[in-house]
This record gives C-alpha cells, sequence and structure tokens, in this order.
C-alpha cells in the first residue's frame, strides 16, 4: 500500500485515538496526539478515591515510514488493528515486546 508519511501518521492517530472512546466506570481517558512528534497515546485516570495510579493504555509514534507501538495494555492490540487497517506487519515495530527496528547495512 503506497502512502505517504503524513497519511500513515494519520491513520495510526486515529487508530490510537480509537481507545479513548467510551471509556470505563469510574475511569477518565485521554486521547494525547504530539503531531510535531507523530506520537500519539492514551491515558486512563482513575477517578477518586484512586485505587490505581494514571497511566498510560496504548502508545504509538511515526518515524521513517515505521509504526513503532511502545506500549499497548489493552485487551484489542494495537498491532491487530494497524493490520487491520492494512498497514503491512514489515512497517510496524512492537517495542514493548523487544522488537526493534531492522538495520541498514551500509
Amino acid at each position: 500500500m503506497d502512502r505517504t508519511l503524513e497519511d500513515l501518521a494519520t491513520i495510526v492517530e486515529r487508530e490510537v485515538e480509537d481507545y479513548a472512546r467510551g471509556g470505563s466506570w469510574q475511569t477518565s481517558i485521554y486521547a494525547l496526539s504530539d503531531v510535531a512528534h507523530q506520537c500519539y497515546a492514551v491515558l486512563a485516570v482513575p477517578d477518586y478515591p484512586r485505587q490505581f495510579k494514571a497511566g498510560i493504555v496504548v502508545m504509538a509514534r511515526v518515524e521513517n515510514d515505521l509504526v513503532f507501538i511502545e506500549h499497548d495494555i489493552t485487551d484489542r492490540p494495537l498491532l491487530e488493528e494497524l493490520l487491520r487497517v492494512g498497514i503491512p506487519r514489515e512497517q510496524i515495530i512492537c517495542t514493548y515486546l523487544g522488537e526493534t527496528a531492522p538495520t541498514t547495512d551500509e
């Protein structure tokens, strides 16, 4: 699939933000986007009294035509959602699983 970096970033932003829709009981969910750095996340903040700390639910960034999934604790993995919308597996690096970007030998 031929797409520009901007298109890839737009897709990743949309898919990450989808995790912020709906929220859950006694928790506020926020989509966070740093468009300049092409970094997108969803933050969960429990209501008071807090039984759990606030934390990142899912986070991904786009760099050099690759998607780096930095964090994902969802029951609906972002990897699967990105594959579903047509991003090839070769363009997705799951750093939270220990994957690293391919190196180029020059």
